[in-house]
């Protein structure tokens, strides 16, 4: 027989399947019939990745097994399929997974049943137990492989396995996540592998070789390694000789931004989408001063995701990630040097130690005066020397009489060159402040004497008072100031997407 386009169809390899052979034996396909009557089902599918899997693949032999789990009892009339979504993730936070819930609702849904290729395809831990009075509500069945057919969530036995299948879907997560945390903690500490993720500012990613397995190798992959970056680099080094002149974080951000110096997220943007890339940011320099990886050494495990309880959805429990800083402790660090340093051990360590306070650019102080009526001033006159006597503030190192009190109008805010203050009846005490601290209320605490004019110094550890005659050293447990100052923490990368900033930083 000819083949015909017009008679039997474009596909000329399915004509020849349908053509006897030469032993007279026919390979005609199985006769197709019509959609078989029955229960109407939903397919639920899941794929945990879209860079290391195949659509195609991996919904092909998931909805093959629901196919054949419901063939002889209905057909499935609508698909639902996550991708690039764990199974951790709850099934409200899933794009498909949110979509089957809200269409389950719907009284015209179109389907009776749901079925699933694999239960570690749909849920985990006790997600279905979570999700059982929601199918039950609106009257869904839930078909798996594993039960052979629908779910009879009367049945002892039955829930006693679902049970043990969450269980086991907890446990495979669990020992994928150690298996692979333990070679990438060796990977890192032996072999000083660089494990992806952007390279820092300063830094490029060049080729290191081939993959030492062999399998991987002869699938071309190669390993890469950080390399200083001749644009980059030498901005790196500057940030740290400036720091360790002893200028402040915001100086040198500062300094960067009137330079004209492209910020991280502005040299490279390809991996900062997230970002602006306008200018440099103080939490950008203090970024930088706090990797240890500029010392040449890798390090890993600087950082966490961890799996943060929501306001559960009804009975369904509901989570979010959030990264987290790791102390030094639980930092990966390789024995040997693994990429060539910007700055040495030594120089490193040494930034760490450095706090600074801000000063204004011409070097004057500022001080900031309070009445004495305020909190501050009423706490500075409870506060309990170190000491039992006073520092003498005089060279002879005994105190003098006190003047005679000087009035002041009432209170009112008041600016005069570098020095700001808030007068008020009686005397005036003044915070020589290094941090920002919050404007005092009147009313509160009480009145210092009139003759005390005193002055609240700040300083890194210590705080003290100075009258005119002596100089007094207070313990910091008993300081009311408010240590409100945001200077963020030197960690790598901005935080503030992902914690709430510290309470108080001593810098």
């Amino acid at each position: 027989m000819q083949y015909s386009p017009e008679l039997d169809g474009p596909d000329l390899l399915d004509w020849w399947i349908r053509q006897p052979n030469q032993r007279g034996r026919h390979r005609a396909r199985r006769p197709t019939t019509s959609d078989p009557p029955g229960t109407r089902f939903a397919f639920y599918g899941r794929m945990s990745t879209v860079g290391f899997q195949d659509r195609a693949s991996s919904c092909r032999w998931q909805r093959d097994y629901a196919v054949g789990l419901v063939a002889c009892h209905g057909r499935i009339v609508v698909e639902f399929f996550d991708e690039d979504v764990s199974r951790r993730v709850a099934w409200p936070d899933r794009p498909q997974a949110s979509r089957l819930l809200t269409a389950m609702a719907d009284p015209a849904r179109g389907f009776d049943a749901i079925v699933v290729g694999e239960y570690e395809r749909a849920f985990h831990g006790q997600q279905l137990e979570q999700l059982t009075p929601t199918l039950l509500r609106n009257g869904v069945q839930l078909w798996l492989p594993e039960t052979y057919g629908p779910v009879d969530f009367d049945n002892p036995r039955q829930l006693a396995l679902l049970d043990l299948l969450g269980v086991h879907s907890r446990r495979e997560v669990s020992r994928a996540r150690y298996r692979t945390t333990a070679a990438m903690r060796a990977q890192a500490e032996l072999q000083g592998r660089h494990l992806g993720g952007r390279p820092p500012y300063g830094y490029r990613l060049v080729d290191a070789g081939p993959h030492p397995n062999r399998a991987h190798a002869a699938w071309g992959r190669r390993l890469h390694r950080l390399d200083p970056d001749p644009a980059t680099a030498p901005h790196v080094r500057w940030i740290f000789e400036q720091r360790l002149a002893g200028y402040s974080v915001a100086s040198i951000a500062r300094a960067l931004n009137d330079r004209g110096v492209p910020c991280p997220s502005d040299a490279d943007p390809a991996r900062n989408r997230h970002r602006s890339g306008q200018r440099w940011m103080l939490t950008t320099v203090a970024a930088i001063l706090a990797n240890p990886r500029y010392t040449g050494r890798q390090v890993w495990n600087r950082q966490r995701t961890d799996h943060d309880g929501i306001e559960p959805d009804c009975t369904i429990a509901r989570h979010h990630q959030i990264q987290r800083w790791n102390a030094a402790p639980q930092w990966v660090i390789s024995r040997q040097t693994a990429h060539p340093p910007l700055v040495t051990e030594e120089q490193f360590v040494a930034a760490q130690a450095i706090h600074t306070a801000p000063t204004p650019t011409d070097g004057t102080p500022r001080t900031t005066s309070w009445p004495a009526s305020c909190a501050a001033a009423s706490a500075a006159a409870s506060w309990t020397p170190t000491g039992s006597t006073a520092v003498p503030a005089t060279a002879a190192g005994t105190a003098t009489p006190a003047p005679a009190p000087r009035p002041l109008p009432d209170r009112r805010p008041s600016t005069s060159g570098k020095t700001t203050s808030w007068t008020a009846s009686g005397t005036t005490a003044a915070c020589t402040a290094t941090t920002r601290v919050a404007q005092p209320r009147p009313g509160r605490g009480r009145c210092l004497p009139a003759h005390q004019n005193m002055i609240i110094g700040c300083g890194h550890h210590t705080r003290t008072i100075e009258a005119e005659t002596a100089i007094y050293t207070l313990h910091p447990p008993g300081s009311c100031l408010t240590t409100t100052a945001k200077i963020p923490l030197q960690r790598d990368g901005d935080h503030a997407k992902h914690e709430k900033a510290s309470r108080v930083v001593w810098k």
